[in-house]
């Protein structure tokens, strides 16, 4: 009888760990299959390209293109913003007469990947400094300047204080993207 029971009992436990072990796989794989779902990666080799040419961080380009339009080519915003990088007309036709190209189609990718880090590019020789260049990105290189000007910063080179809630969720969104972009994926 003895005997009988301990073999239950062991087929019992021996059960209850292979489900547990089960269970355990399969959150793993739910997990990385969710994480991967909002933090997608499209458009890998435009980005690698581009952020090279420009001398950007490809992680932090997925950041911005995720944040941005969740890696919709056709995304529009309500402001007029459109594409991946979502730059707006007027920003569009001034990066497009700084690199000489016309007949721009703004929803293509390579195009619009293309402009915005030109874009990144420029605003980060103006400002240096990653999350003021993030708060450019989404409020405007000028106003970010205003700010950095009008007291909401020590050193006139870091935002202490960031005056819109708006960017400042952005900022902290993009940052967030970022570090999940670089622990997610191996680019490049």
């Amino acid at each position: 009888m003895r005997k009988k029971s301990h073999a239950k009992t062991a087929l019992v436990v021996i059960l209850v760990i292979l489900i547990a072990v089960a269970a355990l796989i399969g959150f793993y794989f739910v997990r990385d299959w969710y994480v991967h779902r909002q933090y997608p990666l499209q458009y890998e080799e435009i980005i690698v390209a581009a952020a090279e040419k420009y001398d950007l961080d490809p992680y932090f380009v997925c950041a911005l293109i995720d944040t941005e339009s969740g890696f919709d080519s056709r995304a529009q915003s309500d402001a007029g913003a459109r594409g991946l990088m979502q730059i707006m007309p007027e920003t569009e036709e001034w990066i497009a007469q700084k690199l000489g190209m016309d007949n721009v189609d703004i929803f293509d990718p390579e195009t619009n990947i293309e402009m915005g880090c030109w874009y990144l590019r420029f605003l980060t020789d103006r400002f240096s400094e990653e999350q003021v260049v993030i708060a450019a990105y989404n409020a405007g290189h000028n106003r970010v300047q205003q700010w950095l000007d009008e007291g909401y910063s020590k050193d006139g080179k870091t935002l202490d204080e960031i005056p819109y809630e708006e960017t400042e969720k952005y900022v902290k969104k993009v940052n967030k993207a970022y570090e999940n972009y670089k622990k997610l994926y191996k680019i490049g």
